[in-house]
């Protein structure tokens, strides 16, 4: 069995402008640059200390005091890589040249709102703009796409998200004090994973909560997606289980009418640490009895994954390529997703009381 699972590179790699200088950057973009390659020319951050700390671990030759400094001094072709807080997306990409190449982080913006004003800040000024969905991009997402593309489990009618452990949240300060903690920041990853195999959905229904012992906003949510009467696509996140590893459980599900694929997410159980993914499928075969087979594969989602996302901005902007997955055009379908669920969740279901009320 022949499977496509590694990025395509751009041919002709553009230089790189970080703005940003968090975790995420010195964890997960620069790995992924290195590895593929990719020249990071430039960083600057709001305190010059963190950037000029990741500019001599990484051999980045210029760190800029501010986004204006590192935009006029970039070459003329660089995109830009934004690793910031979402509330501050937009006064940066105004700062940005008209045109130009740039990779957000995601989410795009904390609130719907703010999605659609990024949204058109990329239009007025003609950005070649993505979201850092980089899920998509996973070995084992890339894999199960392409096997799902040739066929080879038929017709897809369930699609399972399902995380239970323990996030150590506290790894990451600035988010853990959001008041749309679970969805806006964790399962808006599965939620753009679904959409990039299933499309639009008609609806959602979700509920997202909080624990009682924790200050958190919410570390649990249930999303369940609405696209037919076969197709069942449900999201379930709990991120509280604290019990040890042995029932923890991280991982993609997806089944056809002629097989299934289970993929493993090792990065989230035990956090930052991870455990190794596990990629497998089970083809049905008349008259023999099911049986899953491993596939071994090379990389994981960090840092593999930010590759993808790079490297399908960069094709499009040099015109290799007329398809951008991560598009600005594309995501904000995503964040509609995620207002939805948050609208779901905070106006509730049915009220079972209501069927009861005639009886006596």
């Amino acid at each position: 069995m022949q499977i496509s699972y590694q990025p395509i590179l751009p041919q002709n790699p553009q230089p790189i402008i970080i703005i940003g200088a968090g975790g995420i950057v010195s964890d997960a973009h620069l790995p992924a640059y290195k590895k593929a390659g990719f020249n990071v020319v430039g960083i600057t951050n709001r305190t010059r200390a963190r950037a000029e700390k990741l500019a001599a671990e990484w051999g980045i030759p210029n760190v800029y005091d501010t986004v204006a400094d590192a935009v006029a001094n970039a070459p003329a072709n660089a995109v830009y890589d934004i690793t910031i807080m979402p509330e501050k997306f937009v006064e940066t990409l105004e700062q940005l040249p008209d045109g130009a190449g740039v990779l957000i982080q995601k989410p795009m913006g904390d609130y719907f709102w703010q999605s659609k004003e990024i949204l058109e800040v990329c239009r007025r000024k003609n950005l070649a703009a993505a979201i850092n969905c980089q899920l998509r991009f996973a070995p084992y997402v890339s894999a199960a796409r392409d096997m799902i593309a040739q066929g080879l489990i038929g017709q897809l009618y369930d699609m399972e998200v399902r995380v239970t452990l323990t996030t150590p949240w506290e790894l990451f300060p600035f988010v853990m004090v959001h008041p749309r903690l679970e969805i806006q920041y964790h399962s808006i990853h599965y939620i753009d994973l679904m959409r990039s195999f299933l499309g639009d959905p008609k609806s959602v229904m979700a509920k997202t909560l909080k624990h009682p012992a924790k200050e958190l906003s919410s570390s649990r949510s249930t999303i369940l997606f609405d696209y037919s009467d076969t197709m069942h696509a449900v999201i379930n996140t709990n991120h509280d289980h604290a019990f040890g590893p042995h029932n923890q459980e991280s991982f993609i599900k997806w089944e056809g009418t002629k097989g299934a694929i289970k993929a493993r997410m090792g990065l989230l159980m035990d956090y930052p640490h991870g455990v190794p993914d596990k990629f497998e499928y089970c083809i049905l075969e008349e008259g023999k009895s099911p049986e899953w087979k491993e596939i071994q594969l090379e990389g994981s989602w960090f840092p593999d994954a930010f590759i993808g996302t790079m490297s399908s901005l960069m094709r499009y902007k040099a015109d290799e390529t007329d398809v951008l997955p991560t598009h600005v055009e594309d995501v904000i379908k995503t964040m509609a997703v995620v207002e939805s669920a948050y609208q779901s969740s905070d106006n509730g279901g049915v009220l079972i009381a209501d069927q009861l009320k005639d009886l006596k």
